[in-house]
């Protein structure tokens, strides 16, 4: 070996230890490893008005929240939807809420500052539906623009073209209690009592309290919701009070014991919004375990208090599995046994929600956090399966009865279109993202490329197989989702970079003979798109405007994922691209702090595409490890081929 090689492996080796070392001091008495899911301040706003609306804001400690909030205002005087992306309309208008709900006069400097920004992008009437409804909900815009919801729709059958479970995951369990809430259409009084008059760009009483069109076909559903808000005035709903009847039944079957609906804030709060529109008390059992769910969602430190929108315990516990067993830990090492003993607890052998349109498939599946039995979903069971498939655990009969199980829950979850999909099967009803209330464009939850690739990486990892056809149908929806680029997009990560990295690993361990034109023009492309420092990054804007693939400031994360695909691609095509994995490791090595960590500012996570994006912590740790552990290993079999 050349002693730049001998330098560098070396270095790689010191890398190695370190971020194990970190890892193994991160992990929980339990077994698991959880860090912080980062989101826009909209999440922790919203916390605040909830708990502004029920009068339990004085039991806890929002004076954090103001100093959290006013750190998060950048220098154009409004907050991000992501890192460093210029400030955003409904984001700023909901933290300028908060403030002015925490206290904060108009007159503050920093709330004039909020005020041009949001001023110059139009003001309040130009924000998305979920910011208006929350204004609504304390007079501060009129219900009036806001699209009505039947209660009738609960009574909708599964079988009929559509019900709430043609719906995403996400969007039945906010919107199930929308539909109490909506139906009431309440303005509570809340202390202090505001206005936000100052964040129109028009005259207050100029405002046009109308959805907006598009001069489409989509227009036909304002003209039903004009017909809905008439049967409201006249009181003429059909089945109005068995819809409501039916909503809360549904709500109250869907809370864990721990207090939670559906793993996500925005679920919570509306549900909790629901509750209170029913007339429960703050004092009623079901009510003060919805708060302390919320709670359980919270960082505190001695200066800021915020909410994540979700917990990640069981994804990020498998990865680190999967990071240490890649960097050399044994599979037999006790944390490994401790957190995949943790796994095994936290398989989900209940019914949820998925069954409704997968009656044939059976329990056996994980969730993405501690408790969500009702919302297992694909991705988070095939990282478990192949974190498990390589640790080995004293009780190796019940873990491969899991994995098992695991499998077939997987196998039934295969969409028609070929691939599968987050939460749901054949959950795919584009027209539902015309809706005047689905203006995040996240109604549905169709099968995707980067859900799919882990599909059929667990299969070659773990010498797993599903019916030879299904898998032809999966591998021929994977290679009709390649761009003409070479790469593939990324639903749950930013962007292209992690699609493409997940897709040439699944192919790489599939069939990579079949398949290597197609794996090395994958490659190529992560190749073409790495950055002069040696790293690899790319922009959320990317979801706005695909011109900018694989184009953005070099991060940890997305370095570590191009790096891993490009590993992967060349273990399978005997064609390494050599210089670029190099220079991409020096980058991971250079930007590793003292402690064995890694730090990035950018988000990297995708919560809706163009709309709500997510920086978890732990990527930016078990991601270059993967990738610096895979490195390490090539190295090894290089050297020991050369004896």
């Amino acid at each position: 070996m050349r002693t730049q090689d001998r330098v560098q492996v070396n270095k790689v080796a010191d890398a190695i230890a370190k971020s194990q070392e970190y890892l193994l001091s991160m992990q929980y008495p339990a077994g698991y490893w959880w860090a912080e899911l980062e989101s826009n301040v909209t999440i922790t706003a919203e916390v605040v008005l909830l708990h502004k609306i029920w009068g339990t804001d004085k039991t806890r400690p929002f004076h954090k929240i103001e100093t959290y909030l006013r750190s998060q205002q950048r220098q154009h005087g409004g907050w991000e939807l992501f890192y460093d992306d210029g400030g955003e309309l409904s984001t700023s208008v909901e933290a300028y809420m908060a403030l002015r709900l925490l206290g904060v006069p108009a007159t503050d400097p920093a709330m004039m500052r909020a005020r041009d920004f949001i001023l110059q992008r139009g003001g309040i009437s130009k924000t998305r539906i979920f910011t208006k409804l929350h204004l609504a909900l304390i007079g501060c815009y009129d219900w009036r623009g806001i699209p009505s919801l039947p209660p009738w729709v609960m009574l909708l059958p599964p079988a009929f073209p559509v019900n709430i479970y043609e719906m995403s995951s996400w969007a039945r369990s906010s919107t199930v209690p929308l539909l109490i809430v909506c139906d009431n259409k309440p303005v509570f009084l809340v202390d202090p009592t505001i206005n936000l008059d100052e964040l129109y760009a028009e005259e207050v009483d100029q405002v046009q309290y109308e959805l907006p069109r598009q001069g489409d076909w989509t227009d036909l559903f304002l003209t039903l919701d004009q017909g809905f808000k008439l049967a409201e005035s006249l009181n003429l709903v059909p089945f109005r009070q068995e819809g409501i009847k039916a909503a809360e039944k549904w709500i109250l079957e869907r809370q864990e014991v721990t207090g939670d609906w559906g793993g996500i804030i925005p679920a919570m709060l509306n549900s909790m919004l629901a509750l209170r529109c029913l007339g429960y008390d703050s004092a009623d059992p079901i009510v003060e375990r919805g708060l302390q769910a919320i709670d359980n969602f919270v960082i505190e430190t001695e200066d800021n208090y915020c909410v994540q929108p979700c917990v990640s315990p069981v994804w990020d516990t498998a990865w680190v599995i999967r990071a240490l067993i890649d960097s050399g830990f044994a599979p037999d090492h006790p944390a490994i046994v401790k957190a995949g003993e943790w796994l095994l607890q936290k398989q989900i052998l209940d019914y949820g929600d998925w069954a409704v349109k997968n009656p044939q498939g059976k329990p056996g599946a994980w969730a993405f956090e501690f408790d969500n039995r009702f919302y297992p979903d694909v991705d988070d069971t095939a990282v478990v399966v192949m974190a498990l498939d390589a640790a080995k655990l004293p009780n190796e009969s019940l873990k491969q009865a899991a994995i098992a199980r695991a499998l077939n829950w997987v196998a039934s979850m295969q969409c028609r279109a070929g691939g599968w999909a987050a939460f749901d099967l054949d959950n795919d009803q584009e027209w539902l993202n015309a809706i005047p209330y689905g203006d995040l464009k996240a109604m549905i939850d169709p099968n995707t490329a980067d859900v799919t690739a882990r599909v059929i990486e667990m299969l070659g990892a773990c010498n797993l197989s599903i019916e030879p056809r299904n898998l032809e149908r999966a591998l021929s929806y994977l290679l009709a989702e390649q761009e003409p680029e070479g790469c593939w997009f990324g639903r749950w990560g930013v962007n292209y970079i992690y699609g493409t990295s997940g897709v040439l690993s699944a192919l790489a361990l599939i069939n990579p003979q079949k398949y290597q034109q197609n794996i090395e023009r994958g490659a190529a492309w992560l190749v073409g798109c790495q950055n002069s420092d040696g790293g690899w990054g790319e922009t959320c804007r990317t979801y706005n405007d695909p011109s900018l693939k694989g184009q953005g400031r070099s991060t940890a994360s997305q370095t570590a994922w191009a790096i891993i695909g490009l590993i992967d691609a060349g273990e399978a095509t005997g064609k390494f691209s050599k210089e670029a994995i190099a220079r991409g490791i020096d980058y991971l090595v250079s930007t590793q702090k003292s402690d064995g960590t890694w730090f990035e500012s950018d988000f990297t996570g995708t919560g809706f595409p163009c709309h709500f994006y997510l920086k978890y912590h732990m990527y930016q740790q078990y991601f270059p490890l993967i990738a610096l552990g895979r490195y390490q290993a090539i190295k090894l079999k290089q050297e020991f081929s050369k004896k």
